[in-house]
């Protein structure tokens, strides 16, 4: 059995496969950001700053920030040299082998689908927060699913939001691209009217201290075992309990708004519809992270400085500080650039999952007559539709809960295996044409491995046995399906 046989290099990354190449530096960088900023921004930085950083929610983003510039710069080697629509499946499936390039492609399924189910949710909350504003809330069983826990009937909101974006995204990629691109300048207004607020009211008291002391995480009643606490805590203190704050809560925090960060990798997946993608990958990847990675880093700091941190554990944390500086006006400003936010972040993980799907599926892994492209749009409709279903389900009648930052983990993971094959492929294919090298290679991709490394160590308890769950499901499909039926084992036969 060979689990490590690979897939030979696309040399040309620009050639013809099926796709319309409408996509361009521009539209690159504005996917990224139109992924990036949405529920880490709006949501993320409020609850990390008040479980576990307080104001040095600051140097949190600064670490899982450098983190993802390591694997930015990796996944920008790659996608030059490598391309494809599978990103890192693509990339571990040719410099790794088969196997680990499924599993690595298994885990940004994970990521790209719970992603979008969760933050449709998310969705759901604040288009109908907009519509209770005008007196039409929906009532509470078109809210929630009959899982939840106030359970309803169905999300209808959330299941919306999904079907909307499978019409959009069989429309095609460069009609996707335009839509993104409107939203993403009306969030980013957003966030600009924000810090032009909240400029004028800071009070540096609410930075003091800077990183709060220790506390510990207060015992679970009855004496049980805390599923919440991360992993790093039960491997060196036992099952006695977790703590927050400190230097240990910056990297907490840091584990936890990672979730922020999602999405610039699905920038990699637009590679085949990319008209210069040696030259243009690299961009929107990198483009797209540096800009968001620097609002989020002025955001948190002048959030935590106009309300203290303490308060700050609210499912809106930014249009609840500008409320409670009195500028009311302005948190109903926000609220509808969270809306186009979220709406963004939904649409461009949702076009990675049909890319990656797409990918998966032209390599035998999965049914081949899923990677058909409608004759129109040159898009993979039949994978937007059969995704599109199950998203549908999973928003508006399953709770996902914690089983959301199954995603910070399939994503870390992933980073990982760029950082680490873009080393291995130095070593094994020196010859193989690199328009965008790495720099400060080989430093910059070990220091993404040991960073993302331990951030993995700074999830919950509950999120790694998650993983595992999803990893067996992952083992059954390969070795009962995946493994007899891929392009390179029909072509051994």
């Amino acid at each position: 059995m060979d689990l490590f046989r690979t897939k030979p290099i696309q040399q040309d990354v620009a050639a013809d496969t099926g796709m319309r190449r409408d996509l361009n530096a521009f539209d690159l960088t504005m996917l990224g950001i139109g992924a990036i900023i949405g529920a880490g921004i709006f949501v993320l930085t409020g609850i990390s700053a008040a479980t576990q950083s307080g104001p040095a929610i600051v140097l949190s983003f600064v670490v899982a920030g450098v983190g993802c510039a390591c694997a930015a710069l990796a996944y920008a080697e790659l996608a030059a040299s490598i391309g494809g629509c599978g990103s890192a499946y693509g990339y571990g499936y040719a410099g790794f082998g088969e196997f680990p390039g499924w599993v690595i492609g298994w885990m940004l399924i994970a990521e790209y689908a719970i992603a979008v189910s969760a933050v449709s949710v998310g969705w759901s909350g604040y288009f109908n927060t907009a519509l209770e504003s005008v007196g039409m809330g929906l009532p509470h069983s078109l809210l929630h699913g009959p899982f939840d826990a106030t359970p309803g009937i169905v999300n209808l909101p959330a299941v919306g939001i999904v079907l909307a974006l499978v019409v959009l995204l069989a429309s095609g990629a460069k009609i996707s691209a335009r839509a993104n691109e409107v939203m993403v300048f009306i969030k980013l207004a957003a966030v600009a009217l924000f810090i032009g607020v909240a400029l004028f009211h800071v009070n540096a008291a609410n930075w003091h201290p800077f990183i709060p002391p220790v506390e510990a995480t207060p015992a679970v009643a009855g004496g049980g075992f805390d599923w919440n606490m991360k992993l790093i805590e039960l491997l060196t203190a036992g099952a006695g309990g977790g703590t927050h704050f400190g230097v240990a809560g910056i990297f907490g925090g840091a584990a936890i708004i990672f979730f922020a960060y999602l999405g610039f990798d699905a920038v990699s997946t637009s590679a085949e519809e990319t008209a210069n993608p040696q030259r243009d990958l690299p961009i929107g990847i990198i483009g797209s992270l540096v800009i968001c990675t620097v609002l989020y880093i002025v955001v948190s700091g002048l959030l935590t400085g106009i309300v203290s941190y303490h308060e700050l554990n609210v499912p809106s944390p930014v249009a609840y500080a500008l409320l409670k500086i009195g500028q009311n006006w302005a948190a109903g400003m926000i609220s509808l650039g969270a809306i186009a936010g979220l709406t963004t972040v939904c649409l461009v993980m949702y076009y990675g999952l049909t890319r990656l799907l797409y990918a998966i599926a032209r390599d035998g892994l999965l049914p081949r007559s899923l990677a058909t492209l409608s004759p129109k749009s040159r898009s993979p409709v039949r994978i937007i539709l059969f995704s599109g279903a199950v998203m549908v389900f999973m928003s508006g009648f399953v709770s996902l809960g914690n089983l959301a930052s199954l995603t910070n983990f399939a994503t870390l993971a992933a980073f990982i295996v760029v950082c680490v094959g873009t080393i291995l492929l130095r070593r094994k294919r020196p010859d193989l044409p690199r328009p965008f090298k790495t720099p400060g290679y080989p430093f910059v991709p070990i220091l993404g491995t040991v960073v993302c490394g331990y951030l993995m160590l700074n999830l919950s308890v509950t999120t790694w046995l998650a993983f595992v769950a999803w990893m067996s499901i992952g083992l059954v499909i390969y070795f009962g399906y995946s493994y007899s039926h891929s392009v390179l084992a029909v072509r051994e036969k």
